[in-house]
Parts: C-alpha cells; structure tokens; sequence
C-alpha cells in the first residue's frame, strides 16, 4: 500500500515542481562554482564568477579572497592586492586571505609584510595550513 502512495505524491509534485523550474534563467553564481574552476585552474573564468558575488554581496570576504588569488595567478598583481585588501577589511581573521596576501608580498619583493602576515596567522590560528603554507614560501623565497 505503501508504493502506490508513493508514486501518487510523486506525481502529484512533479507538475508543481516543473511549473517552479525556470530554464531560461542562468543559474545563479556560486562559491562552490567558482572553487571549481579555481581548482580545474581555470581561473580566467573563475573572475567573472567570484565578481558577481561579490557585487552581491560586497562583505563576502571568501568571495574576495578568490578574487585576489584568481587575479594573482593571472599575474594581476595589483588587482589581487586591492581584492585581498578588501577580503581583510571584511574579515580582518580571514586566513586564507592573509596566507595569500602574504604570498603577494613575496611576489612583490615585500618579505618584511610577508613575515607580518605569518606572525598574525599565528596569534590567530597557531600551525594551522594557512599558517604553514605561507612559512614555507617565506622559507623558500630566501
């Protein structure tokens, strides 16, 4: 007894569902997304992705994070700087933030401000991955 409810209940959903289900509208920007195609590294598609979250919501500091990192990878030096600096304004405990604003400054010839963002990630999160990334690229850029 129980099936034949099932497949009523079914039905019965599935034409309020199809009346729900919009396809002409792009499905909206996620993080989840953009982390995607960061990871496929694509991050020349990740940008437009991370800039329309962030226009949604300008206090995403992951968001902005993301965007500083793509842009890095692109070579967009200065653009990921000003992304980062806003991830920080933020969430000024971001760590993925700091790790990779860190990065930046060794890529800018900054190790002094590479060295300050590794003594705040660890009053913030002691030897966490953040922490540990960015002293082995302090370590390695010397």
């Amino acid at each position: 007894m129980l099936r034949p409810l099932l497949l009523i209940t079914a039905f019965l959903a599935a034409p309020a569902f199809a009346m729900d289900n919009n396809d002409d509208e792009p499905a909206a920007p996620t993080l989840d997304a953009a982390r995607g195609l960061i990871d496929a590294g694509d991050f020349a598609a990740a940008v437009p992705v991370l800039e329309d979250l962030a226009a949604a919501d300008p206090g995403n500091a992951d968001a902005a994070n993301l965007l500083g990192f793509a842009n890095r990878k692109l070579g967009r030096l200065e653009e990921a700087g000003l992304w980062y600096t806003r991830a920080l304004s933020a969430d000024p405990g971001h760590l993925g933030a700091l790790e990779y604003q860190g990065e930046l400054f060794l890529m800018l010839g900054d190790p002094a401000s590479a060295k300050a963002n590794l003594d705040r990630l660890t009053e913030l999160c002691g030897a966490c991955e953040e922490r540990e990334d960015l002293a082995t690229a302090i370590a390695g850029s010397s």
